[in-house]
């Protein structure tokens, strides 16, 4: 099943109704990717309130070729300076652009003005974006299949026994990457993390020379894109043996993730879903070692709406592709984090990321 880009302009038509506007002018390269299907690295797109007829996407001389294969079904219009280009060119007297506040530069902004003074621009941040939140069964198929890569090199990896003793945090993240290339990545969703020992504990930590060793924590946090959606998903492992204190904390932060997946559901306050998650290891009496919010949305961006932390607004809504992912780091010591990609549905999360979350001993 093809995307639908007329689909979602249609849909962002509504959006532009409710505010009056005449016009999108949208920027942003991945809402008009989102709109269009074009991935070209130059473009602007006026999308009319009146239909598509009046629409147009402007692009430079070097995708003449591409911007007609990849959107056929809309005007195309050729000059480098794209949205200056659609301003100077098509803005009316008294027309009502709206614009993408949130990505145009204030330099941008003054020269349109420049071009076409009696175009109001009014800012408009945040529409394309409304729409992205919820998935389409065509990008969930995408998303499926990224999260299918990943699951799939991971696998390879510990069964070519890469996480052993002796190793390097870069040497394994950079056979993790290849891993997913040869299961059908176009590319990696973020700087794979590999976190050994008492860099685990570090959310965010960047792979470096350090050695896995016997009894540490290694902590994977990688993902897959495919056709420009990304998955995403955190395993932690232990390697030889794990000590005591080592299953405790990573069987709190299982039911952690545990409770924040099941407490997906349409109509569900974000901050509730974090809330259900932090609770559990609040109680243990380690609140302040989870140092993040539980999740965010993903799709073409590895971080987009929703977000899911103790301060997010807004409720979810069937269709949203989102992480759970709880965390809790002991400075100097190590840490756990378990992270799966899902999509709210009706009945219950599916979820996409289907390798095993038991403690793994490799």
């Amino acid at each position: 099943m093809p995307a639908d880009h007329a689909s979602r302009r249609r849909a962002l038509r509504g959006l532009l109704a409710a505010r009056e506007l005449d016009a999108l002018l949208v920027t942003d390269l991945l809402n008009i990717r989102y709109l269009t299907g074009f991935t070209g690295s130059n473009a602007a797109l006026l999308v009319a309130a009146d239909g598509d007829e009046r629409t147009l996407i402007c692009t430079d001389g070097r995708y003449v070729t591409q911007v007609g294969e990849q959107v056929p079904d809309l005007r195309a219009v050729i000059a480098r300076a794209s949205a200056a280009h659609l301003v100077g060119e098509f803005g009316t007297a008294g027309a009502r652009w709206g614009f993408e506040s949130h990505v145009v530069t204030v330099d941008e902004r003054a020269r349109w003005d420049s071009l076409a003074a009696s175009v109001h621009f009014t800012p408009a941040p945040g529409l394309v974006e409304q729409l992205r939140a919820v998935k389409d069964e065509y990008e969930i198929g995408l998303l499926r299949a990224a999260c299918g890569a990943a699951d799939r090199a991971l696998a390879d990896l510990i069964a070519a026994g890469g996480l052993r003793p002796g190793r390097t945090e870069k040497e394994v993240a950079r056979d993790l990457e290849w891993r997913m290339f040869e299961h059908g990545a176009d590319g990696i969703s973020f700087e794979t993390i590999v976190a050994t020992g008492a860099n685990s504990a570090i959310p965010h930590h960047r792979p470096t020379g350090a050695v896995l060793a016997d009894g540490d924590f290694v902590k994977l946090d990688f993902g897959a894109q495919i056709c420009g959606y990304h998955s995403d998903m955190t395993r932690t492992y232990v390697l030889g043996r794990a000590a005591d204190w080592q299953r405790e904390l990573y069987e709190l932060v299982l039911r952690a993730q545990q409770a924040g997946r099941e407490a997906l559901a349409p109509g569900v306050e974000c901050a509730a879903v974090d809330a259900a998650a932090r609770s559990v290891i609040a109680e243990a009496g380690h609140g302040e070692l989870f140092l993040h919010g539980l999740g965010h949305g993903v799709g073409l961006e590895i971080h987009e709406a929703p977000g899911i932390g103790a301060a997010a607004t807004g409720t979810l809504v069937a269709g949203a592709a989102v992480t759970v992912e709880p965390g809790v780091y002991f400075s100097g010591r190590g840490g756990v984090r378990i992270e799966d990609t899902l999509v709210v549905r009706e009945q219950s999360p599916e979820l996409l990321t289907l390798t095993d979350k038991t403690l793994t001993v490799v």
